[in-house]
């Protein structure tokens, strides 16, 4: 039985009065941030952590995933923050570019769809990387800080409340953008929310990823040569797992190992643990999954030593912070994103980002799924700037896998390339908006499409807003492995 307790009233203390507060500091978040500082406003990045990335660091989630056409000569479709980010790690030697990486092969999962033009990275150096740029910018950093309720009067979003080590302490701000990847922010202020979808409403499953070392990188390659239907033609060591349930040696509910080749010689990442039923905005799921995820990390490692040729010696390099969840809240914005959007690959006035990732979902309740290719969408499609403005609450943006879009399209938008697009726009628009002294729901969408133009995204022919048939000159196709 339910119960509950009546507190006294707090007097809590404003910490900071920004222009922007973003909450959350994974591919959205740090993107919103950066975005909204280069643009002139004072801004703040909110994360739980004492490290910034999300889901690319704490829960080990990579490599990124594709970025380029399927053309003869493909074209970039996510740029701007995403591949100054990539670039930098690059230098520092933590990361392959997307233009360097070879489709069906190790760093690609030996995958076809949705991994043209991937991105292996190393996390320790993301979250260098993360924190050097947002510094350089001049976001203001509140780490191991968590977001406890909106600061609000008659709906309009006017800061927020965190606690951390220092206690319970106020942000204010003109502008609001929740990249917390659960709407946590925009359920707190009221704003209309969905939850998970699909025919059962059950959403995705969870995974907790890890990496292992030791690994002989051209045993692994020279298998998959060997046998073609455990690679890009078939389900990823999918005759290896069916061995071994054959001889009662893996119990997981899983088809398949998703197995991807890092940057970094004999380390590589595993995407194959499945926990059932996670509702990602539930303690006691998300207690249960993380402790199930561990246990099947083990069961995992003990597999690819005895079944996979070159992991005979492979031993655990690092097991993510934290479960990584697919799927849990979405806002009901001023566009749904939907299916046959993304099917149609519809045009809207207000886009803010392409993209070309396949409809990606991972069943809730068994071991199926992963990209299948049996939802066809257009070679390109868009997200528009409604999908990242709630319905029902003023001064608040969403970007990341929170935004408004039904159970297909939001399986294909979730990913961390289309993530950092959306924070950047977001963050561009919340820049924007605190300055101009307007809504964000208000905001003149072509000065916002000008701004992200300027700023290195890619927004395909926008002749009315460049002057010309097309902005590819601001970035040019790039060769590819």
């Amino acid at each position: 039985m339910d119960s509950f307790l009546t507190l006294p009233a707090m007097r809590v203390p404003v910490v900071a009065d920004q222009e922007v507060a973003v909450v959350g500091g994974g591919s959205a978040g740090l993107a919103a941030a950066i975005a909204a500082a280069r643009n002139g406003a004072r801004a703040m990045l909110v994360e739980r952590y004492g490290f910034l990335g999300g889901t690319a660091t704490a829960s080990l989630v990579g490599p990124f995933m594709g970025v380029l056409t399927e053309d003869h000569e493909p074209v970039q479709l996510i740029r701007g923050l995403f591949d100054e980010i990539v670039r930098r790690m690059e230098q520092a030697g933590g990361a392959i570019h997307p233009s360097k990486v070879a489709l069906g092969k190790g760093h690609a999962g030996y995958r076809l769809s949705g991994h043209r033009g991937v991105t292996p990275f190393d996390p320790e150096i993301l979250k260098v990387v993360a924190a050097e740029m947002c510094l350089e910018a001049g976001v203001r950093l509140f780490l191991h800080s968590q977001f406890v309720r909106p600061l609000q009067t008659k709906g309009d979003i006017e800061g927020i409340v965190v606690a951390n080590k220092s206690g319970l302490q106020a942000i204010r701000a003109s502008v609001v953008i929740d990249c917390t990847g659960d709407g946590d922010v925009a359920a707190a202020a009221g704003a209309p929310m969905v939850k998970c979808g699909g025919a059962d409403g059950s959403g995705q499953g969870a995974t907790l990823f890890f990496r292992v070392k030791n690994v002989d990188d051209e045993r692994v390659e020279q298998y998959v040569e060997e046998h073609p239907d455990d690679g890009v033609e078939g389900k990823p060591f999918g005759s290896l797992v069916e061995r071994a349930k054959a001889a009662s040696d893996f119990d997981l509910p899983r088809d398949r190992i998703n197995f991807y080749r890092t940057n970094e010689a004999g380390v590589w990442g595993v995407n194959a643990s499945r926990i059932l039923l996670v509702d990602g905005t539930c303690v006691e799921d998300l207690t249960r999954a993380e402790l199930e995820g561990r246990r099947q990390v083990l069961a995992l490692l003990r597999f690819l030593r005895k079944y996979v040729p070159g992991c005979e010696n492979a031993t655990i390099a690092a097991v993510a912070t934290q479960i990584g969840i697919r799927e849990s809240r979405r806002i009901v914005g001023e566009h749904v994103l939907t299916l046959e959007d993304l099917q149609a690959g519809r045009e809207f006035p207000d886009v803010i980002a392409l993209y070309n990732y396949p409809v990606d979902i991972h069943s809730a309740t068994d071991g199926t799924g992963g990209i299948q290719g049996h939802i066809p969408i257009a070679p390109i499609y868009q997200i528009p700037y409604r999908s990242l403005v709630p319905l029902g609450v003023e001064q608040l943006l969403v970007a990341g896998r929170c935004l408004s879009a039904t159970h297909e399209a939001a399986a294909a938008v979730r990913v961390m390339p289309a993530c950092f697009a959306m924070g950047q726009a977001a963050g561009t628009a919340a820049a924007l908006s605190a300055k101009a002294g307007v809504p964000p729901r208000h905001l003149d969408v072509t000065l916002l499409q000008r701004r992200l133009l300027e700023q290195g995204a890619y927004l395909g022919s926008q002749s009315a807003l460049t002057g010309d048939c097309t902005n590819s000159c601001v970035h040019p196709p790039w060769p590819v492995a």
